[in-house]
């Protein structure tokens, strides 16, 4: 994973890389829209994103193979991109508004399309994740609360685009045709026995 990467890379070579991160309407941090996921001030940091990108991203891929990338793609751009034009003018870097738009991209998936898999999905990632909501008000020193809730709007905006993409799996069971035919089915009496035969 890149951001394990460059981790690494700040520890071996003793980098600070925090401006790397979005800097809100500066010209030289809007390519932090890129760079700024991927830097994590410190081990704790990095790893309290790995995981839930890991579960999450794995999730969107299994279910919405379809819009999997097109998903990642327009949820990291449009996080970094609000918060560029929108957040505090200081750097915020870390993937924590990946974490939130993939959160929000696969409950709002739920609300919008109302099939099974989509609801069981959003009932899942509410009661794993649900208590992360408090993560986008502000207060929290050294937190990018914005990197938080514009996450989550872009997961929203992202799941309506693609809300008509990838409908529920249709199961073969549920297109077969009962191979039982009454009308072709062949019944006698037998009265000395005092049964039917088939």
């Amino acid at each position: 994973m890149a951001m394990w990467i460059v981790y690494l890379i700040t520890i071996v070579l003793n980098l600070d890389l925090s401006r790397m991160g979005i800097l809100p309407r500066n010209m030289i941090g809007i390519l932090g829209i890129i760079s700024g996921p991927i830097v994590h001030a410190n081990f704790s940091h990095l790893l309290s994103n790995t995981m839930p990108l890991l579960i999450l991203g794995w999730t969107i891929f299994f279910f919405y193979s379809k819009v999997a990338y097109k998903s990642f793609l327009f949820i990291y751009v449009l996080t970094g991109l609000f918060v560029w034009l929108f957040a505090r003018e200081v750097y915020h870097i870390g993937a924590s508004g990946i974490v939130y738009g993939f959160v929000s991209f696969l409950f709002f998936s739920g609300i919008f399309r109302r099939d099974n898999k989509s609801i069981a999905i959003a009932l899942i990632v509410t009661f794993l994740y649900g208590g992360i909501v408090w993560g986008v008000l502000p207060g929290q020193k050294g937190i990018s609360w914005e990197s938080h809730l514009f996450g989550g709007i872009a997961g929203i905006i992202t799941a309506f685009i693609f809300r008509k993409i990838d409908p529920p799996k249709q199961y073969d069971w549920e297109d077969e045709e009962d191979d039982f035919d009454v009308d072709e089915l062949e019944v006698s009496y037998d009265p000395e026995k005092n049964k039917f035969n088939l």
